[in-house]
């Protein structure tokens, strides 16, 4: 007999099961029937917790990204952390944000929502250390940062990801940094 899970457990248990199905089925054949049959429970287990398969696919997706967490780097520079933090997406997230746009494209259409929006809470709390410290340290000037400046080196990193399906090379990810987001944070500049 299988022991029975709670809480915490059941909880990821029915996340990885939604996020099985999203990546099996693609939003289009994602329905909250299929992941019940996943993680082998109830259906008033699953609605109790989420009502309907758009919140399970947000819970999903948010459940994938904590679990892959990103340590926010701080090598002193913006440059070095941007560089360091766009490397381990680019290391580590190149299938993740693939699905996301691949499967997940009936989701944006029917909620009116995109990838930016469901990887916010993520970016948000990697991004804003970085701009942080290179405020405090002096390196950029506050009045030329915005919420587009700051998501720019991240969307053009998935932008690059989607365009070839692949990590991005090095050189790409040096040229994103230094020829774009750099000169328009700039103190001097």
């Amino acid at each position: 007999m299988a022991e029975r899970r709670r809480g915490a457990a059941l909880e990821r248990a029915l996340l990885d099961a939604a996020w099985e199905e999203l990546t099996a089925r693609g939003y289009a054949g994602f329905t909250m029937d299929a992941v019940v049959r996943r993680a082998g429970t109830s259906p008033p287990v699953l609605y109790r917790r989420w009502p309907d398969r758009d919140t399970l696919v947000r819970a999903a997706v948010t459940h994938v990204l904590e679990r892959s967490h990103i340590d926010v780097p701080d090598t002193g520079s913006l440059r070095g952390d941007l560089l360091i933090l766009m490397r381990t997406i680019n290391e580590t997230r190149v299938r993740l944000i693939t699905v996301m746009n691949a499967h997940l494209a009936g989701y944006y259409q029917e909620t009116g929502t995109n990838p930016g929006d469901l990887l916010a809470d993520a970016r948000e709390a990697n991004g804003d250390a970085i701009w942080e410290r290179a405020v405090a340290r002096g390196e950029i000037a506050p009045g030329r940062l915005t919420e587009r400046i700051k998501r720019l080196p991240f969307d053009l990193l998935r932008h690059e990801i989607l365009i070839s399906f692949a990590p991005v090379p090095d050189a790409v990810l040096e040229e994103i940094v230094d020829t774009i987001v750099l000169p328009l944070v700039e103190q001097g500049a």
